[in-house]
């Protein structure tokens, strides 16, 4: 497994979609608490330096360093020519700091965000004018990426219009294998109720970024049943680290130790870290992570 490296995001010290969840934590305390527990690569949050130097500094002290970042594109909404150069001045600065991932997800209609909107029922629904949109922008997308050596990797999300098995297939389908690629993220697959091992096989050769978030079916069946929005689904706890809810990654981490994968897998769960505090609930992944995946 030591082609694979291992890195945490910071959603779990402080949540962009919800500033008031770790709004006591700095971004010192976010990538020390990383390192201790035992990651040596992360994602960009909102509280990170947008200085490289000044963010290189603070990563190389602990011995961390950037692996990718979200990237909201808009091309449902937004002229392409607007989102090209958002995504040119996103990649530059990865690039910048060594990092050779880029992840995008639509936001052009997504209910994500949405205090609101319900996540399940209210999940939007792309019309055949919005998918070719979607895909067209997409292969350009990635193209600038490629162009730039940056690997640009899609991020199927609930709450989006890229959420489920048939709409990653369709994706898939219609946009170029050789500048689009996938970002396949356990939890949100699990939560949309998809068969994640199914697409894993599916799609291994497509996939060069992995997130491995966790989940309490209990919560998420609450958080469908009650119509709960996304965000509302966070903050009562519907996700979590591996090894802490319902999700089996022993044949995840089997079956991608068995291909050419050789990209991260990043800890990702969103929680209130008054609840979850970040530095138990990163040691607890790594732990488990270390025993499962032998990493």
């Amino acid at each position: 497994m030591s082609k694979i490296q291992l890195g945490i995001a910071p959603i779990a010290w402080t949540n962009d979609d919800m500033p008031d969840l770790g709004k006591e934590n700095t971004f010192e305390q976010c990538v020390s608490e990383m390192a201790l527990a035992g990651f040596t690569g992360c994602e960009v949050g909102g509280r990170y330096p947008r200085d490289t130097a000044v963010l290189q500094k603070a990563l190389d002290l602990r011995g961390m360093r950037i692996a990718s970042a979200w990237f909201s594109s808009f091309l449902l909404t937004q002229p392409y020519e607007q989102v090209e150069k958002d995504f040119i001045a996103h990649c530059s600065f990865l690039k910048k700091m060594g990092a050779k991932f880029c992840n995008v997800a639509e936001q052009g209609n997504s209910v994500q965000g949405k205090l609101d909107v319900p996540v399940f029922a209210g999940k939007p629904e792309n019309t055949a004018e919005q998918w070719k949109l979607l895909t067209e922008g997409l292969d350009k997308l990635g193209k600038v990426a490629a162009d730039m050596e940056m690997t640009m990797t899609y991020h199927h999300h609930m709450g989006t219009g890229v959420q489920t098995e048939a709409e990653i297939d369709r994706l898939m389908e219609n946009t170029n294998p050789d500048y689009v690629w996938l970002l396949y993220d356990t939890g949100h697959l699990v939560c949309s109720g998809e068969d994640y091992m199914g697409i894993l096989k599916k799609y291994m050769s497509r996939i060069r970024h992995i997130h491995l978030k966790d989940i309490r079916m209990d919560i998420r069946n609450r958080v469908k049943a009650e119509n709960m929005s996304f965000l509302d689904g966070v903050r009562a706890g519907m996700f979590t680290v591996p090894g802490d809810g319902d999700v089996d990654f022993a044949p995840i981490f089997d079956y991608v130790n068995k291909s050419d994968y050789d990209g991260w897998y990043i800890v990702e769960a969103e929680q209130d870290p008054a609840k979850a505090n970040p530095l138990e609930y990163a040691i607890k992944a790594r732990k488990y992570i270390r025993e499962k995946a032998q990493l």
